[in-house]
């Protein structure tokens, strides 16, 4: 059996190199391109909070109910990866590595993370808001009640440190996400390994910073009782992207670089064809600016 995939070594370069070409992309873009991220992430947030509003099984197995509402939910990161949309949480790890490759200044990954943190607010806003909020998606019972229920555990019952701590878990294994992500060459492997780090974040109930921007800001727009945008700037924003960069930036983009970019310079990244041929006519070296924190590299070396 042949595993037709980068080596952990390969995709730490991949993600340097990737965090490189995004802390240098007009900033314009990368708002437009987080704008999408938010959007698309709040799509799937919707279809968690519709899967979860099963009152009997809330009652009964509400175990079993999140295990199903987290195995869908991944679609949405899968949607965002693959079409190369900007989350501010992987951005933690792609130019924390460039930056520690000294690929990329600080000032320019710090730049990155507030402009994907903006643009990703915005797009999940707009959603939550507009499609969701106005189109009555949730306004009838009982996804109501699931909405504003699934928003006060979160928000309203853990602790400042339980959120943060959350936050950690949940972009490790986002990010952890976006390496098998970027690991695979083909659609399906990608597809496979950003799904299950994905499914065990959800399946956990921990804390993501913009998927919290859906289902917050959705449960005021519904009228939960106990929750107000003070309340969720406190505890749905900075313990959790606190947490979040921590996850993102130590655990996964400093780890890997540490273990496998640390004394060793840029290597060129040759991708063999399924058919073992290495003669030079058959490689492809994965040039910098070639490369998308989401995608990996095609057979014609372009995202």
């Amino acid at each position: 059996m042949t595993f037709d995939s980068f080596s952990p070594r390969e995709v730490s370069e991949l993600v340097s190199n990737a965090g490189t070409h995004k802390g240098h992309t007009r900033l314009d873009k990368v708002f437009l391109s987080s704008v999408s991220a938010g959007c698309l992430l709040a799509f799937a947030c919707g279809t968690a909070l519709s899967t979860n509003a099963t009152p009997w099984f809330q009652d009964n197995a509400a175990g079993l109910i999140r295990t199903i509402s987290a195995l869908v939910f991944p679609y949405g990161l899968c949607m965002i990866i693959l079409t190369g949309a900007d989350l501010c949480t992987g951005s933690f790890m792609f130019t924390t590595a460039a930056a520690l490759q000294r690929r990329l200044p600080w000032w320019r990954m710090l730049t990155h993370w507030g402009v994907t943190f903006l643009g990703n607010l915005a797009g999940s806003l707009f959603v939550a808001v507009l499609i969701l909020g106005y189109g009555n998606v949730f306004s009838t019972e009982p996804f109501k009640s699931a909405v504003i229920s699934f928003a006060t555990k979160k928000q309203v019952l853990p602790d400042f440190h339980m959120v943060f701590l959350r936050g950690i878990g949940c972009n490790w294994l986002v990010c952890l996400a976006c390496f098998f992500g970027m690991q695979g060459r083909d659609l399906a492997s990608k597809v496979i390994g950003i799904w299950w780090p994905t499914f065990a974040f959800v399946s956990l109930g921990l804390d993501h910073v913009v998927a919290n921007m859906t289902f917050i800001p959705l449960a005021i727009w519904l009228g939960a009782p106990h929750i107000s945008v003070g309340l969720y700037i406190w505890k749905g924003i900075i313990p959790t992207l606190l947490g979040n960069i921590l996850g993102g930036g130590l655990f996964c983009g400093t780890y890997y670089w540490y273990i496998y970019l640390l004394e060793w310079n840029a290597f060129p990244l040759y991708r063999l064809k399924q058919n073992g041929d290495s003669s030079p006519s058959n490689q492809v070296t994965a040039k910098e600016g070639d490369i998308e924190a989401s995608a990996g590299v095609t057979d014609s070396g372009s995202t």
